[in-house]
């Protein structure tokens, strides 16, 4: 079967889903192969750094909510939109993450 225009573009939370499905995707991965390899138990923080037009545009365009909800277990295609926004503020007001809902770490999240 050909490709659909739904499998070339993807929607994610915005206002830009370039900026926040692709960091939203590599997030889960990290988290997710961090899990397999038994490494967030030794985990006591997590850091994320983001660089080019994402650390430039990020905030603005909510690559700093996807990094967070993808360390957290979502994806685009999952996500609670109306949940995302107050959990990403309680995340950074607290400055601690519950990564896959398993593991409570100190944040430190930078916009370079």
């Amino acid at each position: 079967m050909g490709k659909t225009v739904f499998d070339l573009y993807k929607i994610g939370i915005g206002p830009s889903s370039s900026h926040t499905v692709g960091p939203m995707v590599i997030a889960k991965k990290f988290v997710d192969l961090a899990y397999k390899r038994e490494l967030l138990d030794s985990c006591s923080r997590v850091k994320i750094e983001l660089f080019g037009s994402l650390g430039a545009t990020g905030r603005g365009h909510g690559s700093d909510v996807a990094v967070v909800q993808g360390l957290i277990g979502n994806l685009p295609e999952t996500i609670d939109i109306k949940r995302a926004r107050k959990y990403f503020s309680d995340v950074i007001i607290n400055k601690n993450i519950n990564l896959l809902d398993i593991k409570k770490l100190t944040l430190i999240l930078k916009m370079i």
